[in-house]
C-alpha cells in the first residue's frame, strides 16, 4: 500500500470518528497514529469525558472487532484470557477464549482491578499471544489494547506497575471540551434523536494491517535519528526533574509514531515537527519523576515539554 493510501484512509476514519467526537482533532490523529504505528494506547482522565466512546467509534470506523472488558477488583485474569473448561463429552480440557481474543480490546478503568489482573494484559501486549497452561494462543491482527485510566488520587485505584505502563506506546489526556464545543455536542444529541452515533465502517481489518506495513517504508534519516536519540537522552540526564529517564524502548516508540505521523500527513520521510507531535504521549508516561515533585502537582506531560525545549531541532534545506 502506498503511503498516500494510508493518508486518504486514516482520514476517511478519522472522519468518521468526528461525527461521533466533537473536537480534540489532535487527540483523534494520536489514536490513529498510534494504532497505525502497532501500539496500544492509555487514555487517563475523568469519567464522563467521552474515552470509551471514542474507542468504539474507531472500531467500528476501522471495520474490526470489538470487545469492552469493564475492570473491577473482583475481576480475575481467566475472565481476560479464557479458561480450559472440562468437556464430559470428549473427557477433555477444551480452551474457551477470553475477551482478549480480538481486534482492539477496550480495558475500561483498567486501575480500577489489582495488579494480578493487570498484569494478565502484559503477555497480549508485548507478545501478541496467550499462554494457558503451557499452550500458546497467538491473538488475531491487528491487535490493539486501549485502556482507560481514571485519576490515581480517585477512590478505588490501583496504579499501573511502571513495567505494564512501559508497555503502552501512548499515554493521551481527552480534557474537557470548550463551551462551543459543548454545545455542539448537545445541537448532535438532539438532531439524531437516540443515544448511538451511526459510523460507517471505511476499513477492513486487513487493510489495517496492510496500512501498518506501510508504516515501515517511511524513511528516516540520520538526523532525524539523531533527534530521537537526543531527546530520550536528555530524559536520563535531567536528574534535578528525573529520577529514572525512558529506556530504549522510549526510542523506538518515538521511531514508530513519528513514522506513522508522517504517513497520515502524506509524506514517506519524517520531519522533526512529527517527532515533536509524538515526543510527549511518547514518553512522558515512561519517566519517573522525583518524589519531592510530586508535592508540587508537577506533571510528567510539563516536565517532558520543557525538556523537549532544550533540544536543538535539526534543520533541514
Amino acid at each position: 500500500m502506498r503511503i498516500e493510501e494510508v493518508a486518504e484512509k486514516g482520514n476517511a476514519v478519522l472522519n468518521e470518528v468526528k461525527k461521533a467526537i466533537v473536537g480534540k482533532e489532535q487527540v483523534l490523529k494520536l489514536v490513529l497514529t498510534t494504532m497505525l504505528a502497532d501500539g496500544h494506547i492509555l487514555l487517563e482522565d475523568l469519567p464522563g469525558l467521552a474515552k470509551t466512546l471514542m474507542a468504539k467509534s474507531f472500531a467500528r470506523a476501522m471495520g474490526v472487532h470489538f470487545t469492552r472488558v469493564q475492570f473491577t477488583p473482583d475481576l480475575l485474569p481467566s475472565d481476560i484470557l479464557g479458561v480450559s473448561v472440562f468437556n464430559q463429552k470428549t473427557l477433555e480440557f477444551e480452551f474457551r477464549k477470553g475477551p482478549v481474543f480480538t481486534n482492539i480490546l477496550l480495558a475500561d478503568e483498567i486501575n480500577r482491578s489489582p495488579p494480578k489482573t493487570q498484569s494478565a494484559l502484559l503477555e497480549a501486549m508485548q507478545e501478541k499471544q496467550v499462554t494457558i497452561e503451557g499452550k500458546t494462543y497467538i491473538l488475531p491482527k491487528p491487535f490493539i489494547v486501549v485502556a482507560t485510566q481514571n485519576p490515581i488520587e480517585q477512590e478505588g485505584t490501583y496504579p499501573l506497575p511502571e513495567a505494564q505502563l512501559d508497555r503502552f506506546l501512548v499515554r493521551l489526556r481527552v480534557g474537557y471540551p470548550t463551551r462551543e464545543e459543548e454545545k455542539e455536542i448537545l445541537r448532535r444529541r438532539i438532531g439524531r434523536k437516540k443515544e448511538d452515533v451511526d459510523i460507517k465502517p471505511v476499513l477492513k481489518a486487513e487493510e489495517v494491517v496492510e496500512m501498518q506495513k506501510a508504516i515501515e517504508d517511511v524513511y528516516v534519516s540520520e538526523a532525524i535519528l539523531d533527534y530521537i536519540t537526543a531527546i530520550v537522552e536528555t530524559t536520563r540526564n535531567s536528574r534535578r526533574e528525573i529520577d529514572i529517564g525512558a529506556s530504549p524502548r522510549g526510542s523506538l516508540a518515538l521511531l514508530k509514531l513519528s513514522r506513522a505521523y508522517a504517513a497520515l500527513d502524506g509524506r514517506d520521510y519524517v520531519i522533526p515537527d512529527d517527532v515533536k507531535a509524538v515526543a510527549v504521549p511518547g514518553l512522558s508516561h515512561r519517566l519517573i519523576l522525583k518524589r519531592e515533585l510530586w508535592y508540587t502537582n508537577v506533571s510528567p506531560d510539563a516536565v517532558m515539554e520543557k525538556l523537549l525545549e532544550k533540544v536543538p531541532v535539526p534543520k533541514f534545506e
